[in-house]
C-alpha cells in the first residue's frame, strides 16, 4: 500500500534582501518523525513559516493532507500544531487562562487530554506563563499543542536550552505521539544526537539550499566527519566539506 503524504513541498523559494531561499523540497509521509537540520540561519525557520502561511512563498507550492497551505488554510489549521522555540503566550496567564483562550479556535479540542499532560509535566496551574521555567513552558505549549487531536506536529527548536532529562521527556512523547501510524512530526532542530534517536528522515539544508532529504540511514551512510591537518587539506577539498572547524594547525569538518 502506497504511503500517505502528510507534507509535500516543492521548489519552495523565498526572497530577502540579504537571503535567498530556493528550490526547497521534501515530503513527509504519514507516521513518521523528520529532523529538519542545518546551521543556524540556514533557513529553517522561514521554510517552516512558508509551510504556515505566516509568509508568502516567492515561489514553489506546499500541500498539506493533500491540501494547498494556501487555499486551504483553515480547514488545514485545524488539523496540525505548532511549537516554536518562542512561547508565544501572553505572559501574565496562568494555565486555565491560556486554555480558556485557545479552546475557542479548535472544534476538537479535548480537556481530558489537556488535563492528562499537566499532571504527566507537573505544570503549575496556579502560576502564570512568566513565571515558568523554559522547560515548563516548552512542555506547557506541548500540553496545548497536542490537546486537539492534530495529525500533523511541527516543532521549531522547541528543546533548545532544555537539560537533558527534560529533552529526552519530549523526545519519548513524540514517539508515543506517531504510534497509531496516522500522525506525523516536522522537527527543526540543531541538536543532532536528538535526531538520532527518534528521526526516521532528514531533510538538510544550508544557507538556504537543501543539501539532502530523505531516510536518517541514508544520510549516515553517506556523510562523514573527518578529522586532519589543516595544512594538508587542499583547495578542492575544503569545497566539499559542508562545515569546517579550526583548532590550533588541526581542522575537523562534515
Amino acid at each position: 500500500m502506497k504511503e500517505k503524504t502528510i507534507i509535500e513541498v516543492r521548489n519552495l523559494e523565498k526572497r530577502f534582501p540579504s537571503f535567498h531561499l530556493k528550490d526547497i523540497g521534501f515530503s513527509l509521509p504519514e507516521g513518521y518523525i523528520m529532523g529538519f537540520i542545518g546551521a543556524n540561519g540556514a533557513g529553517k525557520t522561514t521554510t517552516i513559516r512558508l509551510i504556515l502561511n505566516m509568509l508568502r512563498c516567492d515561489g514553489g507550492e506546499v500541500r498539506i493532507f493533500g491540501l494547498d497551505h494556501i487555499r486551504a488554510e483553515q480547514q488545514i489549521k485545524e488539523e496540525i500544531a505548532v511549537v516554536f522555540d518562542q512561547v508565544g503566550l501572553v505572559e501574565e496567564w496562568t494555565v486555565p487562562e491560556a486554555v480558556r483562550a485557545l479552546r475557542p479556535f479548535y472544534r476538537s479540542w479535548d480537556d481530558p487530554a489537556f488535563d492528562g499532560y499537566c499532571r504527566r509535566f507537573n505544570l503549575p496551574l496556579d502560576r502564570k506563563v512568566k513565571e515558568l521555567s523554559r522547560g515548563t513552558q516548552v512542555k506547557l505549549s506541548l500540553a496545548l499543542a497536542l490537546s486537539h487531536g492534530a495529525k500533523l506536529l511541527i516543532l521549531d527548536e522547541p528543546t533548545s536550552g532544555l537539560d537533558p532529562l527534560a529533552r529526552d521527556e519530549i523526545l519519548t512523547i513524540l514517539q508515543e505521539y506517531i504510534e497509531d501510524g496516522k500522525r506525523s512530526v516536522l522537527f527543526s532542530t540543531h541538536i543532532t544526537s536528538d535526531l538520532e534517536k527518534i528521526a526516521d528522515y532528514i531533510t538538510f539544508i544550508h544557507q538556504g539550499r537543501l543539501l539532502y532529504t530523505g531516510t536518517k540511514d541514508a544520510l549516515t551512510e553517506g556523510f562523514y566527519l573527518v578529522k586532519g591537518e589543516a595544512a594538508n587539506l587542499t583547495l578542492e577539498q575544503k569545497q566539499m566539506l559542508i562545515g569546517m572547524r579550526n583548532y590550533s594547525g588541526s581542522f575537523e569538518g562534515d
